[in-house]
């Protein structure tokens, strides 16, 4: 396979090596992984090739990425910047409150473009719109000149990205076992009056919010409320859980409250959205991906914010006057989530809770103005939560 295009991908870890360059390699691009992790960098840069393994129903199947590099923005941030001048495509799947920190060299880069076509730019996070936040980073640091031309430098396209990626054996090195289902979705506005980047896979949108929406508010809703429900039972993993018949209830009526929005504002067909949600429960459903209840439930602050899994759908859905209960159920599980070890989010949650009146707790937390009318139903559950951490 020939590589003439580049892309440099920020984050070195399993989405980024198990789906995003995955995408690129079979797609002919030289992938430049950029990170600040000494182990992941080094071993990237000692190891020529890594298999990605998809699991699947009909079994696994093996794939080899190589032709790779990878640079430490650390110690090599101009040569990072070298790179992005000369790129293609700059991808990222750092976690959104990373974007801040990963302006300074895609700008820098878009400076010292010369080549006669924009850069794409596409965040791939599990949230709406990264692009356009990490948009926003990248512009505070351009000139007054370069954002004058900048849809002659870079292009800016939301993205929207599905695919589990299961917790990884501790010996499997740069090694990823990933599902073998995806849907990558870029919006295609963006790079209206030039060729979008050719990538396998990837289903250029005339509006991308739909298919955002739903993911998020099927995907990622179903498998935290999954997550901090089976935590707060004593479960260990996410299939172990949805073995659960009573949990699995729960999950299913969470996502039915979810699936009332996207048919109602986005005018999918019922049938299709629900079968979309048993597509969702049967994959996070799946033993194979043996993904442990700890590592989903992470970062329960983002996962608890205004236009995140819970509060984004229910807040819509308030709005509406449509039923909300299941969703503030698991907003209730999610809050139960603190001081898990390794999660330092959990710790700030129990911090917030403990620290703070649970009207101040509720607007820290959720986003929510008092005058919402989802608000006073989560204050509700925010009292609950801090009454019974006191027993």
């Amino acid at each position: 396979m020939p590589f003439e295009k580049k892309a440099v991908h920020f984050g070195g870890g399993n989405i980024g090596r198990g789906f995003v360059a995955e995408f690129l390699h079979k797609s002919g691009y030289e992938v430049i992984f950029v990170d600040v992790m000494d182990k992941i960098i080094d071993s990237l840069n000692d190891t020529p090739s890594y298999t990605v393994t998809e699991i699947g129903e009909e079994g696994e199947k093996t794939f080899t990425i190589d032709h790779y590099r990878a640079l430490n923005s650390k110690y090599k941030l101009d040569e990072v910047i070298k790179e992005i001048s000369e790129a293609d495509v700059v991808t990222c799947a750092v976690g959104p409150n990373i974007l801040k920190f990963i302006a300074e060299p895609v700008a820098k880069g878009i400076e010292a473009r010369k080549l006669d076509y924009p850069l794409a730019v596409i965040a791939c996070e599990n949230a709406i719109n990264a692009t356009t936040t990490w948009r926003g980073f990248i512009e505070e640091r351009l000139s007054a000149d370069t954002k004058a031309k900048l849809a002659t430098k870079a292009r800016f396209s939301n993205s929207a990205i599905d695919r589990i990626v299961p917790q990884q054996a501790p010996d499997a090195g740069l090694n990823v076992k990933i599902e073998r289902f995806f849907e990558w979705c870029v919006e295609m506005p963006p790079f209206d009056g030039m060729q979008h980047p050719k990538i396998d896979g990837v289903h250029f949108v005339d509006d991308l919010e739909p298919y955002i929406e739903r993911k998020l508010f099927t995907v990622n809703t179903s498998h935290a409320t999954a997550a901090y429900t089976g935590y707060n039972r004593g479960k260990e993993y996410i299939h172990e859980t949805m073995q659960d018949k009573d949990i699995n209830a729960i999950v299913r009526a969470t996502v039915k409250e979810t699936a009332a929005l996207i048919i109602k504002k986005h005018g999918i067909p019922e049938k299709e959205q629900y079968d979309y949600v048993d597509q969702i429960i049967k994959r996070i459903s799946n033993p194979e991906l043996k993904d442990d209840v700890k590592r989903v439930g992470r970062a329960p602050l983002r996962k608890l914010s205004r236009k995140e899994r819970f509060i984004g759908p229910a807040s819509q859905l308030a709005e509406l006057g449509l039923p909300v209960d299941n969703l503030l159920n698991a907003v209730d599980m999610a809050l139960r989530f603190q001081n898990v070890e390794g999660d330092d989010e959990s710790v700030e949650l129990a911090k917030i809770l403990a620290d703070n009146d649970a009207k101040s707790a509720t607007t820290k937390l959720t986003g929510l103005d008092d005058s919402h009318p989802l608000y006073s139903h989560v204050l509700k559950r925010v009292e609950k939560v801090k009454a019974e951490s006191k027993l």
